[in-house]
C-alpha cells in the first residue's frame, strides 16, 4: 500500500478507497486533495524536486508506477518533433540511428541524465528540421491513410444501409397508417357487416406485421469491408477452453543440441563451483532487460567445449 499514497499528506488507498492520484510532468505524485492546496494562490512547485508545476499539467495516474506514466508523456512529448518516417532517409541504418537517438533521449529526460544538454540537443534538433517537423505533422502515413480510407468506404456502405432501411420503415408507417384511414372510411360509409370489416383488416394487419419482422436489424459492424477485424470490439476475444478429449493444444519438446564435445556444466554447477566469480556481475539496469551473468559464463563453457571431440 505504500506505493499507492500521496507523499505530501501521507493518505493511502487503504485509509481511503476513493483517494485519487494525480501525476505530473515531472513524474511525481500527489493526491488531488493536495493538488488542490498546492495551488490555492495560483502557483505551486512540486515538493519532491521542486520544480515549477501547472495545475492544467495534472492528470489522473493510471499506472502504479508513475515513472511508467513519466515515461509516456515525455515519449509523446518527444515525438511530436522526432516524427521523421523510413522514407525520409537515406537508408535502413541511418533510420535505425535515428530511433536509437530517440531512445537515448526520453531515457536521459526520464532518469533525469544531462537534462541540460539534452534539452539543447532538442532545440537544435527542431531547428535545424522545422520544415520536416512541419510537414511531417501535416502529412499521413501510409498504415494511416489507408485506413483512413477503409473507414470513409465503410461509414458510407453503413450510411447507404442506414438509409434504406430507413426508408423502408418509413413506406410501412405510411401503409399501415393508409389502411388505418381505409378502415375508418369503410366503416363509416360501407353497408356491410361491421364484424366483417374488422376482420379483413386485421388480415391485412397481420401481413404489414409479417413485412415488418422481415426487415433487417442493424447490427454494429465488427470488420472491415475487406474482412480486417476491428482492434477495438465489446468482446475480450479470449480463445476458448479446450476440452480434454482434443488433447493439449501445445506439448513441449526440450531442444535437443549436439555441440560435438564435453556436456557443458549446468547453472546450478556452476554457481556451486565458482565458475561465476570470473565474470562481470549484471547492473540493475541489465538485469531489469532479463539478462543475467550467469547466462554469459554458461555460453562461454560451451563455445569453449564445442567440437573437441574432433581432431586436428
Amino acid at each position: 500500500m505504500d506505493e499507492q499514497a500521496c507523499p505530501r499528506c501521507k493518505t493511502t488507498k487503504y485509509r481511503n478507497p476513493s483517494l485519487k492520484l494525480m501525476v505530473n510532468v515531472c513524474g511525481h505524485t500527489l493526491c488531488e486533495s493536495c493538488v488542490d492546496l498546492l495551488f490555492l494562490k495560483g502557483s505551486g512547485s512540486c515538493p519532491e524536486c521542486r520544480i515549477p508545476l501547472r495545475r492544467n499539467n495534472f492528470r489522473v495516474q493510471l499506472f502504479d508506477d508513475p515513472t511508467i506514466e513519466k515515461d509516456i508523456n515525455i515519449r509523446k512529448r518527444i515525438l511530436r518533433d522526432y516524427n521523421k518516417k523510413e522514407e525520409d532517409f537515406n537508408s535502413l541504418e541511418e533510420y535505425n540511428n535515428y530511433l536509437e537517438e530517440i531512445e537515448e533521449i526520453i531515457y536521459n529526460l526520464c532518469n533525469d541524465i544531462d537534462i541540460v544538454n539534452t534539452n539543447k540537443r532538442i532545440e537544435q534538433y527542431k531547428k535545424e528540421n522545422r520544415e520536416v517537423i512541419l510537414r511531417n505533422k501535416s502529412k499521413l502515413s501510409k498504415t494511416e491513410y489507408e485506413l483512413e480510407e477503409l473507414l470513409d468506404i465503410e461509414k458510407q456502405v453503413e450510411e447507404s444501409r442506414r438509409q434504406e432501411l430507413k426508408e423502408i420503415e418509413v413506406e410501412l408507417k405510411k401503409k399501415k397508417q393508409r389502411e388505418k384511414e381505409a378502415l375508418i372510411d369503410e366503416l363509416m360509409f360501407s353497408y356491410e357487416d361491421a364484424s366483417k370489416i374488422i376482420n379483413n383488416f386485421a388480415e391485412q394487419a397481420e401481413k404489414i406485421r409479417e413485412e415488418e419482422k422481415k426487415v433487417p436489424e442493424v447490427k454494429k459492424p465488427t470488420q472491415f469491408s475487406t474482412g480486417i477485424q476491428f482492434t477495438r470490439t465489446d468482446g475480450q476475444g479470449f480463445l476458448s477452453v479446450p476440452k480434454e478429449e482434443e488433447g493439449l493444444i501445445y506439448v513441449y519438446k526440450p531442444l535437443k543440441f549436439d555441440n560435438y564435445g564435453p556436456t557443458p556444466p549446468a547453472q546450478s554447477e556452476i554457481e556451486r563451483n565458482g565458475f561465476i566469480k570470473h565474470i562481470r556481475a549484471e547492473t540493475p539496469v541489465e538485469r531489469a532487460g532479463g539478462y543475467k551473468s550467469i547466462i554469459s559464463c554458461q555460453r562461454v563453457l560451451q563455445e569453449a567445449m564445442q567440437g573437441l571431440f574432433f581432431g586436428s
